[in-house]
């Protein structure tokens, strides 16, 4: 179910005009740079976006100038876990894992999940309560589970996603342990998740 669902919602984002979703684009970072999480964090995880995911490249530029600490995930091809590392620069990232833009893997810029005030996650789709559907490889899933496992408590970051209103369905197959987002930020509104779980 979780494939063909995944599969669907892809196609379906895909399909937005890149007119339209320039102006999504620009609604969504209008909303995140408005937020309170994102005015108060002085240390964010973003992700490189990829293909036809909402960009984040403006949002980590802008952040790099309010001077907030911004880091990106790596992938560990051997461990196949994500590892997360702090740029200074947009030019600090390099064509990576499928393509996708990664920092260096400088053990001095290394950061843990608990430097982070809130962690800005890629999905494939979401639903009201938080839940979110990846993209299967499970790179995600090993990371959010280590901010659970972690016991991180008051510690633990916001996660906020970035979607399209096209991304986000009424429910996505979820278990226990699956970690979900606190917020997600569309170019319509901000769902708090947590309200209505």
């Amino acid at each position: 179910m979780k494939k063909s669902l995944r599969e669907n919602l892809l196609r379906k984002r895909d399909r937005i005009e890149p007119k339209d979703k320039r102006k999504k684009e620009a609604s969504i970072r209008k909303r995140l740079y408005a937020s309170t999480d994102f005015r108060k964090a002085k240390s964010i995880l973003f992700y490189a976006s990829f293909r036809s995911e909402a960009a984040t490249i403006q949002c980590i530029t802008h952040a790099l100038k309010l001077k907030k600490m911004i880091m990106l995930p790596l992938v560990d091809r051997k461990k196949k876990t994500l590892r997360i590392f702090q740029i200074k620069n947009v030019s600090d990232l390099k064509s990576g894992f499928m393509g996708i833009p990664e920092p260096e893997a400088k053990k001095m810029n290394e950061r843990r999940l608990n430097d982070l005030d809130i962690a800005i996650i890629p999905g494939a789709a979401f639903d009201l309560k938080g839940n979110r559907l990846g993209y299967g490889a499970g790179y995600y899933d090993k990371l959010l589970s280590g901010i659970r496992d972690q016991g991180l408590g008051a510690n633990k970051p916001v996660l906020i996603a970035l979607a399209f209103e096209e991304q986000v369905v009424p429910r996505i197959p979820s278990e226990k342990h699956d970690v979900k987002m606190d917020k997600i930020i569309t170019e319509k509104r901000m769902i708090d998740c947590g309200k209505r779980r």
